[in-house]
Parts: structure tokens; C-alpha cells; sequence
């Protein structure tokens, strides 16, 4: 059996007063040819700015699970992802933070050097267990658990993406943060979490869209029902704009994100935020939007992955 040999020290008051202290981020309003054509306003809410490594929906889905941990005395989180996993680079600087132990169950063989979204979890003091996809796949079994357990001991268990009950109600707080009358809200969607959260804490005269990252995405309208545990009909799911799949993307995508970046000076990625806004911009010409109609977009962060695709020669400065 392997051990953590690190030092671990959990303040749980040093956590709660860090969620508590949730500086207010800009909501930035995008004044752009076809917004204006088509009689319609569009704001982006930068919690991409909540912090440097812990931003956008990961602040609101790792709080409560955080909390909760340090309150049951536990000193290592657990959780699951990709190599490039926003998840796991800011579970891991929030175990640095706080000062618990962390694990990593990463999907994939170990491919060395590590990819700049592992190296800086490592050097945050995050420990990896890789699992074959096949594994991976039946990662929640009680053969894998067993197979954690045996290695890592005891450790409070983060599903994979953050999604959990928990992590709803953290972003069920996301609502109640935008200051202005809208009708719309819109945001990314990988395991659904943000939005059941998002469905959660607004108010049903509020449209909410997801748009969804991943290719054949249509279990995640189960999965957020579930999730938001709401029989509320004002949201809906667009399973249209994954440019294939997740974390794959083209060359329209790529220049339109490098358009938007450098007109606005708005970071996005084409895994996330980028998929989303161009959805918006598309739906905006194909008169999806009533004229009138106030939108705001969610920026959840994750621009720590252009690293990796800047590293593989997938992007370019």
C-alpha cells in the first residue's frame, strides 16, 4: 500500500472566509455589428477574473465540496479528468492552498514530460493515478474505488468536473451575482453542473441555454435534470456547436475566437468559452434572439489549457 508522505494542514475557517470574501467581477457589456443590427444587448460575466487558478464555475462548484471536506476532518480530495482537466489544475491549487492532500485519476496512460496543466498540479503537490480508458469508463465501480482505497487510504471523493450536489449548490450562487435585467443566460456545458446550478438560482421568467462541448451530448438534458432536481421548463440544451467533439475545434472556430480576443480583449479558449460565443453569435444571424432580448454569457474560465494546445502546436499566439 503507498501513502501520502506530504504535510497536510487543514484551517476549515481559512476556507470559508476565502468563499465568503467572492470578489464582484465585470459584467462586460459586447457592442458588435450584428448585436446592433439585431436590436439585441450582450453582456459577458467575467468570472474568468474570480481568481488566477480558481475561477469562473470552478470557485463556485469546488466551494461547498471544500468546505465540506475540512468540516468532516478530511485531508485528501480525491478526483478524476483529462490531462488537460480544469478541474484537476484547480482542485490542485486548492489543495496547495488550503493544505490538503490531493489525488489526481487521470484518463489515459502517463506521457512524460508532463503537459503544462499536470506539471503545474504536480508542483502544487497533486500525486496521479492513471487509468486505461477502458478503466476510466467505470471510474464510480466499486472495483476502481477499492483499487483508490487500497492505494490512497481514506479521502473525500470529488466526482469528476466537480458535478455534484454540492457543486450545484455553489453555482446555483451565480444567478443572484449578474446585476442587470436579462433574458437570457448562457454558458458551456461538459457534465452539466454549471447549468443545473444556474437553472437552480434563476428565477423562471430567465431563459438559460447550455451549449454543449461534447459530440452526441443528449444524456446531459437527463444528467441536469437530475442534477437540478427542478421540474422547471426555461432551459434548453444546443447539441450543435461541439465542432466535433470535446477539446476538438477548426479553423472558423480558432479565427473567430481570435477575433472576438482581440476586439473586446476578452480571453477565451476553444474548448469552453469560445464554442459558446460563437453559438451566440451564430444564433444572433439566424434570429434566435427577439429583438429587444438582454443576454448575458457566462465566462467560466479555463484558459489554462491553451498551454497544452499551444505546446502541441494545435494553437498559436
Amino acid at each position: 500500500m503507498s501513502s501520502l508522505s506530504y504535510f497536510c494542514c487543514v484551517n476549515s475557517e481559512e476556507i470559508k472566509n476565502y468563499f465568503s470574501l467572492l470578489p464582484q467581477t465585470p459584467l462586460q457589456p459586447i457592442t458588435d455589428e450584428i448585436f446592433i443590427q439585431k436590436k439585441i444587448t450582450l453582456y459577458v460575466k467575467r468570472d474568468d477574473l474570480i481568481d488566477e487558478h480558481i475561477n469562473g464555475n470552478k470557485f463556485f462548484k469546488l466551494k461547498y465540496n471544500i468546505i465540506d471536506a475540512a468540516e468532516k476532518n478530511y485531508s485528501t480530495l480525491l478526483s478524476f479528468g483529462g490531462a488537460y482537466s480544469n478541474h484537476i489544475y484547480s482542485l490542485a491549487y486548492a489543495g496547495k492552498k488550503f493544505g490538503f492532500n490531493t489525488i489526481g485519476v487521470i484518463r489515459g496512460e502517463e506521457h512524460l514530460p508532463l503537459n503544462p496543466t499536470l506539471h503545474f498540479a504536480r508542483e502544487c503537490g497533486m500525486k496521479f493515478f492513471y487509468l486505461s480508458r477502458s478503466d476510466y469508463r467505470k471510474k464510480y465501480s466499486a472495483e476502481i474505488l477499492e483499487i483508490l482505497k487500497y492505494n490512497f487510504n481514506d479521502f473525500y471523493l470529488i466526482p469528476e468536473g466537480g458535478s455534484n450536489n454540492l457543486a450545484v449548490k455553489g453555482c446555483s450562487e451565480i444567478p443572484s451575482r449578474i446585476e442587470v435585467n436579462y433574458d437570457f443566460l448562457i454558458c458551456a456545458c461538459g457534465t452539466g453542473g454549471t447549468i443545473a446550478g444556474i437553472i437552480n438560482g434563476a428565477d423562471e421568467k430567465r431563459k438559460i441555454i447550455g451549449v454543449a462541448v461534447l459530440k452526441n451530448a443528449s444524456f446531459l438534458i437527463n444528467d441536469i435534470r437530475k442534477l437540478s432536481d427542478t421540474d422547471k421548463s426555461n432551459w434548453k440544451i444546443l447539441l450543435d456547436y461541439h465542432f466535433g467533439g470535446y477539446a476538438k475545434f477548426n479553423t472558423e472556430l480558432i479565427n473567430f475566437i481570435k477575433t472576438f480576443t482581440n476586439k473586446f480583449n476578452i480571453p477565451l479558449e476553444p474548448i469552453y468559452t469560445g464554442k459558446m460565443l460563437f453559438a451566440v453569435y451564430d444564433l444572433a444571424k439566424k434570429n434566435f434572439f427577439p429583438e429587444g432580448s438582454t443576454i448575458v454569457v457566462y465566462h467560466s474560465g479555463g484558459l489554462q489549457g491553451l498551454k497544452g494546445l499551444i505546446e502541441n502546436k494545435k494553437w498559436s499566439e
